[in-house]
C-alpha cells in the first residue's frame, strides 16, 4: 500500500487516497485493534502500544451524511451549484475538523491530512466527474456492439439503484469499495508496504526523514514494535494439547483441566516469555517453530524404535522360517536315510541267508558224501566179514 502526496490532485486521486485509508484502516484493525483486544480479552500479561488511527479522516470523507462525498453527492444534485460553491460549503462544514484545512489564496482548493501526509485537492472538476454523465443514445448504441468487450463497457443497473449510480460516481466507488472491504475481511491478510525513498523521483536518491515519516505514519514503526513484543502465533488449549503432548506424555496421566496440562508442557520445555491465557497458549515468535522442532525430533526417536523392532521382527520371522525349513530339510534326509539304511539292511540280511543256505547246501553235500562213503565202506567191511 502506498498513498501518493502530491501538490494538487482531482477527484480520481481522492478515491485513491480513499481506498488507501480503508486499507490502512484494515492494517490497523487487523494489527493492532484485533490483536491488543485479543489480548485483553485472554488477560495475558500486556503494554498497551498507541497507534494511529485514522478513522476521522474515513468520517471526513464517508461519513453520511455531513462527509464530503455525501456533500459532493449533494451539490451534484442542484444543476446551479459551482465547484467555488461546492468548495465554500466544505470550509464552512469542516473548518474546525483537524483534518480539514483551507490552502491560503485558493477558492476552490483544500487539503487533508491522510495517515501519510498531507494531500492538497483541486476541486475544479469534481462535480464534472462525480455526474459522469452518459448520453442515453451512445449507451445504447454501446450496447448494441457485437464486441463483447464494447457491449459490457456499461451493463445493466438495478432500477431502483439507476437514479443513484449515475448521479454519483463517488457513491458508486464507496460502495464497491465497501464490498471490497468485506472479502478482505473474510481472508487471512498479508500486508506489503510500499515507500517511498524520495519525492523527487529520482533514482539512488535516499531522503531519511521522509522515508521515516511514511514509516512512522503508515504504522510499520508499531508494527515492528508489537511484532516483537507480541505473541504473533496461539493455540487453543485443545488444539495445542493434539499437537504437543508427545513432548510430556506423563503429564496426561494426571486428571488436571488443559489449562493446568498446557503449563506444565510449556514449564518442561522451558520456554521464555510464553504466556497462557483463558482459552489459548500465546507463543512469541520463533517458539513454534522451536516446539515442532522437539516434536519432530520425539516422532524421529519413536521412528526409529519402530523401526527397530520393526527390523528385529523381521529378521526373527526371517530366522523362524529358516530353521523351520532346516528341520524340515533335516527330517526328510533322515527319512531319506533311513530308508536307505533299511534297503542296506534288509539287502545284507538277504545276503545272510544266501550265505546260510550256500553254507548249509555245502555241509549237506559234504556230509551226504561221507554218509554214502561209510556206508560203502561198512558195506565192504561186511562184505568181506561175510566172505571170511
Amino acid at each position: 500500500m502506498v498513498l501518493k502526496v502530491l501538490r494538487l490532485t482531482g477527484f480520481e486521486q481522492l478515491c485513491i487516497n480513499f481506498t488507501n485509508e480503508k486499507l490502512q484502516q484494515h492494517f490497523n484493525q487487523n494489527v493492532f485493534k484485533m490483536e491488543q483486544e485479543e489480548y485483553n480479552r485472554e488477560q495475558i500479561d500486556w503494554s498497551y502500544i498507541e497507534f494511529v488511527d485514522n478513522q476521522d479522516v474515513l468520517d471526513l470523507i464517508e461519513r453520511k451524511p455531513g462527509g464530503i462525498i455525501a456533500l459532493l453527492d449533494e451539490a451534484c444534485m442542484f444543476p446551479k451549484c459551482t465547484h467555488e460553491s461546492f468548495s465554500q460549503k466544505l470550509y464552512e462544514k469542516f473548518k474546525n475538523n483537524k483534518r480539514f484545512s483551507k490552502p491560503k489564496l485558493s477558492r476552490t482548493a483544500f487539503t487533508i491530512q491522510h495517515y501519510a501526509g498531507e494531500v492538497t485537492y483541486q476541486s475544479d472538476h469534481f462535480l464534472d466527474k462525480n455526474r459522469d454523465y452518459v448520453v442515453g443514445e451512445h449507451e445504447e448504441l454501446l450496447n448494441a456492439s457485437k464486441c463483447s468487450f464494447v457491449s459490457g463497457l456499461f451493463p445493466s443497473v438495478p432500477e431502483e439503484n439507476t437514479k443513484s449510480s449515475k448521479s454519483s460516481i463517488a457513491n458508486r466507488f464507496k460502495g464497491q469499495l465497501h464490498e471490497l472491504m468485506e472479502t478482505l475481511s473474510s481472508t487471512e491478510p498479508h500486508y506489503i508496504r510500499c515507500v517511498k525513498p524520495n519525492n523527487l523521483l529520482k533514482p539512488a536518491t535516499f531522503d531519511n526523514i521522509n522515508v521515516l515519516q511514511q514509516l512512522r505514519c503508515s504504522g510499520v514503526l508499531e508494527a515492528i514494535r508489537i511484532s516483537c513484543a507480541g505473541y504473533p502465533t496461539r493455540k487453543l488449549f485443545r488444539d495445542f494439547l493434539q499437537r504437543f503432548c508427545i513432548l510430556a506424555p506423563e503429564i496426561l496421566k494426571e486428571r488436571n483441566d488443559d489449562k493446568v496440562i498446557c503449563q506444565k508442557i510449556l514449564d518442561k520445555t522451558g520456554l521464555q516469555g510464553c504466556q497462557i491465557g483463558r482459552t489459548k497458549v500465546f507463543l512469541r515468535a520463533g517458539q513454534m517453530a522451536e516446539l515442532d522442532a522437539r516434536r519432530t525430533e520425539v516422532r524421529s526417536k519413536a521412528a526409529r524404535v519402530i523401526q527397530s523392532r520393526y527390523h528385529t521382527y523381521v529378521a526373527r520371522q526371517k530366522f523362524l522360517a529358516i530353521r523351520n525349513t532346516s528341520v524340515s530339510f533335516q527330517s526328510i534326509v533322515r527319512v531319506i536315510l533311513a530308508c536307505k539304511r533299511r534297503v542296506f539292511l534288509k539287502n545284507q540280511d538277504a545276503a545272510l541267508k544266501v550265505q546260510k543256505s550256500v553254507r548249509w547246501y555245502l555241509a549237506w553235500k559234504s556230509y551226504s558224501k561221507l554218509r554214502w562213503s561209510a556206508i560203502t565202506l561198512q558195506a565192504g567191511l561186511r562184505a568181506f566179514g561175510a566172505y571170511n
